[in-house]
């Protein structure tokens, strides 16, 4: 779950929980103050609200029995009756006729402070509600009701309802419910936050402990997938940064590791041929070359050695640029068939080739083209040919060119019948300054360029290399080449159809 959902969520959750814990702890504090008051009678412990309801319906039964039959209002043998009904609202009535207190319910206490109050009230007019009255240390809602005895003799009946229960009920039932009201809303967001918070925060921990091990170079701690919200999305990219990240520093210790040891390796295929021109130029200083044919031996020797000086600074310069990006290609369409077959055809001829034995075939459905760097391509099968024939390691040695026609592309496949390459070798053959022989002999193998600059020249016209081998009968080396028209060539950020 999101945690703009979460929030949601608990907004409404902030809202709702509160409302209906409230309402049930309103209920029950109800019921608890209810029971909680004492009376003489049971209507003491009814809601407010259903005890004056009680009191108005009997009030205006005795309002109509006054206006109905007035000389009942004053008979003994009803009020008798009727005392009862009111004691048991803890209520009470004062009649009061042409002026004069002619009855005052026992439950009002004392007739004096009665008399008082009506004397004071003796208007005539509409019942009204006194708010509070204070009777025998009671205090009493008064309602009165005028009406007439005869034409001559007029009449008014006061009605005091009991309101003590009343005001003690609210006196206790709204500071509780307040308290209730404020402790139900602290707790219940105070709860909601504290989840809330905890399900942000403990990830977010997690996440600035995973900083601190990275920012004390520790690149191995993990950090544990699992959330679906948006912790859990950053939690995945900052994981997948760790594990770029110690890819990135493997690299670069692998570009330093392998720095170092292309300087060592440079240094020591200079060294070598840079030697031996040295003890050749010495000689024929020194004069131990004393005939033609000793002179002229020497002299080939040198031009031999700074024939691979030149070489091996060529390769340098070429994977530089290569590496760099800074190389241009001169893409034209090729008929891929023609141009190997001519390539292997050169190749044979070569005088430096003499004892290889060289075969091509073609398993195309007809002319291939493609689009390609003549010269860079002619690089490419130069260099894988020349790879086979220095680590062939048996004589004669046999080099198979083949071309395998694809849906989207062309294989070509270059196989010797060699000694093969180890299987711990041969996922590195194509890794720049690589070379299975740690003793970088010149008979034995080159640079170690040869390959890493048939990747790069490959991989910028899309296709890709790889190698299968099988010690002591030989090795196979493949590269791809996307047919004219379906091909993408990277230049820079852009990729252009061809």
């Amino acid at each position: 779950m999101s945690i703009r959902k979460k929030l949601l969520l608990s907004h409404i959750a902030m809202i709702i929980i509160p409302v209906v814990v409230f309402v049930l702890t309103a209920m029950l504090l109800i019921t608890a103050v209810m029971q909680s008051m004492t009376g003489e009678g049971p209507d003491q412990r009814l809601f407010p609200a259903e005890a004056f309801a009680r009191n108005n319906e009997l009030f205006a039964g005795l309002a109509f029995m006054a206006d109905a039959k007035p000389e009942m209002i004053t008979d003994a043998d009803f009020l008798r009756q009727t005392e009862p009904k009111l004691q048991e609202r803890n209520a009470g009535i004062a009649v009061v006729r042409n002026g004069e207190l002619v009855y005052v319910s026992p439950i009002l206490g004392e007739r004096g402070p009665v008399e008082a109050f009506v004397r004071g009230n003796a208007t005539a007019g509409e019942q009204r509600f006194q708010a509070r009255q204070e009777l025998g240390g009671k205090q009493f809602a008064v309602q009165k009701h005028p009406f007439a005895f005869d034409s001559r003799t007029q009449g008014t009946i006061y009605f005091f309802g009991d309101v003590g229960p009343t005001l003690r009920f609210f006196r206790i039932f709204f500071p509780l419910l307040f308290v209730t009201l404020l402790l139900v809303i602290g707790l219940t967001n105070g709860l909601l936050t504290y989840v809330l918070s905890r399900s942000i925060v403990r990830p977010l921990k997690t996440l600035k402990k995973a900083a601190e091990h990275i920012r004390e170079g520790d690149l191995e701690h993990k950090l544990a997938p699992g959330r679906k919200d948006e912790i859990g999305e950053l939690s995945d990219a900052f994981e997948e940064m760790r594990q770029r990240l110690r890819q990135s520093i493997h690299t670069q210790l692998q570009y330093e590791t392998n720095r170092k040891e292309l300087l060592a390796n440079i240094t020591h295929d200079l060294k070598t041929p840079i030697t031996a021109i040295h003890a050749c130029v010495d000689g024929l200083r020194d004069g131990i070359a004393d005939t033609p044919e000793k002179r002229m031996k020497y002299l080939d020797s040198i031009h031999k050695k700074i024939t691979d000086l030149n070489r091996l600074i060529d390769e340098l310069f070429l994977f530089s640029k290569l590496d760099l990006k800074k190389l241009s290609f001169h893409y034209e369409p090729l008929e891929l068939d023609a141009y190997l077959r001519d390539k292997v055809t050169e190749l044979s001829g070569e005088p430096h080739n003499q004892g290889v034995r060289f075969s091509y075939r073609s398993n195309a459905r007809g002319p291939v083209s493609v689009m390609a760097d003549r010269d860079q391509l002619s690089r490419v099968v130069t260099n894988i040919v020349s790879n086979s024939i220095h680590y062939a390691g048996k004589q004669p040695v046999d080099i198979r060119v083949e071309l395998t026609e694809r849906d989207s592309d062309v294989m070509v496949r270059i196989s010797d019948n060699g000694r093969g390459i180890a299987s711990d070798a041969l996922p590195h053959i194509f890794d720049r300054f690589y070379r299975a022989d740690p003793s970088r002999s010149r008979h034995t193998g080159g640079s170690g360029l040869g390959l890493a600059i048939v990747r790069q020249i490959v991989e910028e016209h899309g296709g890709t290399t790889w190698a299968d081998s099988r010690p002591g009968e030989g090795t196979d080396i493949f590269f791809t080449l996307t047919k004219s028209g379906k091909r993408q060539v990277r230049n820079g950020d852009e990729n252009i159809d061809h």
